[in-house]
């Protein structure tokens, strides 16, 4: 891919899922917004959760290494009652932050109603609600088979918003890790035990 020029901005939102994962990449010149992709993820056809990360983590640098983002925004895992599947989300999204952290790609999460609210005005939307809104705001007529991609779309059109709001956001993780370096441990690091 050719070099962006400096009023440009390459933002790859991501809907993480364990069946499906989401993606869309988004181009900012300006005001403008344009897409580049969006798509899914197939991860049902992978017997093992482990081969299911492992393809979520392989895409996903295939993605980054093919459209050069310069940010990553994810949908952060909702809280459930199935304690299992909450578990399965969150490697998921795991491992594709590992991936954007593997190609030094900062990485935002937005809670889902933060996305609703943000790109149609409801934080209770719906899925087809927010894949309506996507359509007319970054204007393209196919509809994707799965409403995963367009969430993922939305995720990056949010985050393109909240950015260039004054309040920005908060939570980078690697704004969290440049502000809090002795909370993070290396491999080579070793625990002290505490009170002896």
């Amino acid at each position: 891919m050719k070099p962006k020029n400096e009023t440009e901005k390459i933002i790859l939102g991501v809907d993480p899922g364990t069946q499906i994962m989401g993606y869309g990449v988004l181009l900012v010149k300006g005001n403008e917004v344009t897409i580049l992709q969006f798509g899914i993820i197939r991860l049902s056809k992978y017997a093992g959760h482990e081969l299911r990360l492992k393809k979520i983590f392989d895409r996903i640098v295939q993605i980054i290494d093919e459209f050069n983002p310069d940010e990553m925004a994810l949908e952060a895992p909702f809280y459930g009652k199935n304690v299992q599947s909450m578990l399965k989300l969150g490697r998921a999204q795991g491992v594709a932050m590992a991936a954007a952290l593997s190609r030094d790609i900062p990485i935002t999460e937005y809670m889902p109603k933060k996305v609703k609210q943000s790109v149609t005005g409801n934080g209770n939307a719906s899925k087809e609600q927010v894949a309506s809104m996507m359509k007319t705001l970054l204007k393209f007529e196919t509809k994707p088979e799965f409403l995963d991609a367009t969430d993922a779309l939305a995720v990056a059109l949010c985050h393109h918003y909240s950015k260039r709001s004054p309040r920005g956001s908060n939570s980078s993780w690697v704004k969290f890790l440049q502000e809090n370096p002795g909370r993070v441990m290396g491999d080579s690091d070793q625990r002290k035990p505490s009170g002896k």
